[in-house]
């Protein structure tokens, strides 16, 4: 593998179709296209500064390294692609890409990062601000994600979340086969129109949550007090500990909790309406 060290690049293009190199202590100054159309890419200890600096690559390993604010979009149409220990300041990460592995990462600008991806791992990974994260990814494992970004995980499919704290609104919108465990979930209208959506151990906040969810189970989970119109028109089985402030208009199924602040059901609930509500003895 050539080895190329403590230097500095910038301008168009300047390592252009490079295969088979470690990068150490590297600086994209300024430009685009630092790398592109490249293989096999490890790089170690870099700034990046420039725009779009790794673009088409097969094969990349990125390991504490810096992307300034200025860096938007820098990893895009990138396959295997392995990120340990690295700060991004940039908008617009990691689209259009393929197997992808984050641990130890901090996005401090988390604009519409993550989207279309397929075959993405997160581990230990903060996203602050932005919007939109993870729109139309699919094959997602999830575990310690600190998040404050809004709009997260929307047209996903097949996710799994573990040990996370996601404050957010409008989460998980339109997603077919998602998993939540041992989370913490706050934010208004959670998981609206989606399919096959299970929360295990999980404590939720927020207003009107978990509605029009086709097949919805709850497992061992709390609400906060000021959560109310919950489950309209879901079907949903729900095992919820302690107080619920107010169920509204669910579809079917059943749902049982320690205590019930109050249930709607008016005019409007949709057919088969047949859901039972249970407070525990």
């Amino acid at each position: 593998m050539k080895i190329i060290k403590d230097k500095t690049f910038g301008g168009e293009r300047p390592l252009f179709e490079t295969h088979g190199a470690y990068l150490d202590n590297i600086v994209v100054t300024d430009g685009e296209s630092a790398l592109k159309h490249c293989s096999d890419i490890e790089a170690v200890n870099c700034r990046f500064h420039g725009k779009y600096p790794l673009w088409h690559i097969d094969g990349c390993k990125v390991r504490d390294c810096y992307f300034a604010p200025e860096s938007r979009s820098a990893i895009w149409y990138t396959n295997h692609l392995q990120m340990k220990d690295c700060v991004i300041d940039g908008p617009k990460f990691f689209r259009e890409m393929h197997d992808v592995s984050l641990e130890r990462v901090v996005i401090n600008d988390a604009d519409e990062v993550f989207w279309n991806v397929d075959g993405l791992k997160l581990k230990d990974v903060t996203l602050r601000g932005g919007t939109y994260p993870f729109m139309y990814s699919r094959n997602i494992e999830v575990d310690n994600l600190d998040s404050d970004s809004k709009y997260v995980f929307q047209y996903c499919k097949d996710v799994v979340v573990r040990n996370s704290k996601i404050i957010t609104k409008d989460s998980f919108w339109e997603c077919e086969n998602v998993t939540i465990y041992d989370s913490v979930l706050d934010g208004e209208y959670l998981a609206w129109h989606s399919k096959n959506v299970r929360l295990v151990n999980c404590h939720l906040a927020g207003e009107q949550l978990l509605c029009y969810v086709d097949n919805l189970v709850l497992e061992n989970c709390t609400f906060d007090a000021a959560c109310d119109r919950v489950f309209e028109y879901s079907d949903v089985q729900a095992d919820i500990r302690g107080h619920i402030t107010n169920i509204k208009n669910p579809t079917t199924g059943r749902i049982v909790a320690d205590s019930i602040g109050s249930v709607t059901i008016d005019d409007n609930i949709r057919q088969p309406a047949n859901c039972e509500i249970i407070i525990r003895k």
